[in-house]
């Protein structure tokens, strides 16, 4: 998870705009003689975690709430909070919750405004041999982790009072090999990425962060303070088309990956249908049973900030729980949001 400051989102808008080839920065958001257009800053490259955009984008959902839905891939030399909090683009969408933490810490003036995942999909993962299925067990491992991961493993541990000195750190890539040949323990990433996965096997151990007492949101929904005040029914718009996307993705899984592969064709249709499988039970819980598709919890929020004030990770000051995050668009839209569980 990476800090910000205001220098940092200007360089990053800067550099985003230069990687897309674009001039100077212009509008926020053009319109067309029926519709305006509404694009969605991603923090990766396009993936099945648009599953449900997808799907609203071919129904015709956004064209029917009278918006036109740009998805903006994000990459390694694209700072996606930057472009948003720039003005450049409407809203954004990032991995983790800690993120927009983080950036609101720093003064950035976003909010985060509904949650794509109920819980959060990154695990430990090790072997049925030396196997972690509880925190305790990680003492004395050797985990292999991206170094974006660690403040979470380090989260892990101070939820559950476990020295940072009796877990050894061992910085790798995304590749899964290393638990394989025994150089580290333990490996980490998302349960929704199936096709990393595979090269495991069958003798896989699944330890959830969110098991583990550090509740994350995953793909988080945010906007400017200056959206969220000015066009809230934009972003309104944009959720119930998007919720009842998901709800099709949810009822089709089969043909919403047809959508998906159409739309990102360099996709594999038969390891999106399996990660599709596994997306969907973390974009509808027993929460969105009854709050409905992207509902959020605040005291959930709130662990968060307090546990990430704990590990000292908020360097300038420590952000209250309404400026990190608001429930306004998901009460405008409350009753027409897909309730499923």
């Amino acid at each position: 998870m990476s800090s910000f400051n205001r220098r940092d989102v200007i360089k990053g808008a800067l550099t985003a705009t230069t990687a897309l080839g674009l001039g100077p920065i212009l509008s926020v958001e053009s319109f067309s003689q029926t519709k305006s257009v509404l694009n969605l800053q991603l923090g990766w490259l396009s993936s099945g975690n648009q599953l449900g955009e997808v799907c609203a984008k071919a129904l015709g959902y956004y064209e029917a709430e009278g918006i036109e839905l740009k998805l903006q891939p994000g990459g390694p030399n694209i700072d996606g909070v930057a472009v948003v909090a720039a003005g450049r683009y409407e809203a954004g969408q990032v991995s983790s919750s800690p993120s927009l933490m983080l950036a609101v810490s720093q003064d950035i003036p976003i909010k985060c405004f509904a949650s794509g995942a109920q819980i959060h999909p990154y695990t430990f993962f090790s072997l049925n041999k030396n196997p972690v299925r509880e925190p305790k067990d990680l003492i004395g491992k050797k985990v292999g982790i991206q170094s974006t991961g660690v403040i979470l493993l380090r989260a892990l541990l101070a939820k559950n009072k476990i020295a940072e000195k009796d877990v050894t750190i061992i910085p790798i890539g995304a590749d899964m090999t290393p638990l394989l040949t025994g150089q580290v323990d333990v490996v980490t990433g998302w349960l929704t990425n199936t096709t990393a996965l595979k090269v495991i096997g069958d003798q896989r151990v699944d330890m959830r962060l969110w098991d583990t007492g550090v509740r994350l949101y995953a793909l988080p929904y945010y906007a400017t303070v200056d959206t969220l005040t000015k066009k809230p029914e934009m972003l309104a718009k944009f959720l119930r088309a998007t919720s009842k996307g998901w709800a099709f993705a949810r009822s089709e899984p089969d043909k919403a990956v047809d959508f998906l592969v159409k739309e990102f064709p360099n996709l594999d249709r038969a390891d999106e249908i399996e990660a599709a499988k596994v997306m969907l039970q973390y974009a509808f819980s027993d929460t969105t049973k009854t709050g409905g598709w992207g509902a959020m919890d605040p005291a959930v929020w709130q662990e968060q900030i307090a546990l990430y004030a704990e590990l000292g990770q908020f360097t300038k000051r420590v952000p209250k729980l309404d400026e990190v995050m608001t429930l306004d668009i998901l009460k405008m839209t409350a009753d027409s949001r897909a309730k499923l569980g």
